[in-house]
């Protein structure tokens, strides 16, 4: 299972003008090969008389499905272009579609390749990425004599304090990144001198802004 990877933050959309054609660009996340056919779908319904709906996309673990689609461009022009910028910044589960309205000026193989690039470019940095992470969601049991300790000391700590539930025995449910979770059931051992309860509740991606 993968621990860190880049995606999109989710949808977003962008419009450049290269010599009087429109180029509108719209990015999603996908999760599978048929999330991003029906994103596509729904974008070539809604721009029907555009003059392209040029397409690319990557999902998987390991990029195992990419796909380009020039829509009618010469061949090479716009689908792989803007499968090389998903490649180039390492985005997965991600789809974009480039929809272009011909301005009445051919930009030749070389500049359509620029402008489909730009075009992808441009969206991807206005809908904006995330790094998400393997956390592991540690549930930390512990008599209520230990509470103010133990919670001052993951407040000022690495790991991030999801919530506190007040049962029999209190309940402090921490997220830890995967690689750290052996080094924090150490240091919650150590510093309630072995009276803690510890558990790994669940898996979960967290999500953090890449600047």
């Amino acid at each position: 299972m993968r621990n860190n990877y880049k995606t999109v933050k989710g949808h977003g959309e962008s419009e450049i003008i290269i010599q009087k054609s429109r180029f509108i660009t719209y990015i999603e996340r996908a999760e599978s090969e048929e999330e991003a056919q029906d994103f596509i779908n729904k974008i070539k319904q809604k721009h029907k008389d555009a003059t392209h709906n040029c397409s690319a996309y990557m999902i998987g673990e390991h990029d195992h499905i990419q796909k380009a689609n020039d829509d009618g461009e010469p061949s090479g022009t716009a689908g792989v272009p803007m499968l090389e910028v998903l490649k180039k910044r390492a985005l997965k589960d991600t789809v974009v579609v480039v929809t272009r309205y011909f301005g009445g000026i051919k930009l030749g193989g070389g500049g359509l390749i620029r402008a489909y690039g730009k075009a992808t470019t441009e969206g991807i940095d206005a809908t904006g990425e995330v790094e998400c992470q393997l956390h592991h969601l540690m549930k930390v049991s512990i008599d209520y004599t230990w509470l103010g300790k133990v919670e001052n000391e993951i407040r000022n700590s690495i790991f991030q304090l999801k919530e506190i539930a007040y049962a029999d025995l209190v309940e402090i449910y921490v997220y830890t990144k995967a690689e750290d979770e052996v080094k924090f059931l150490e240091w919650v051992t150590e510093i309630t001198n072995g009276q803690a309860i510890i558990d790994t509740v669940e898996k979960v991606f967290l999500e953090f802004d890449v600047v």
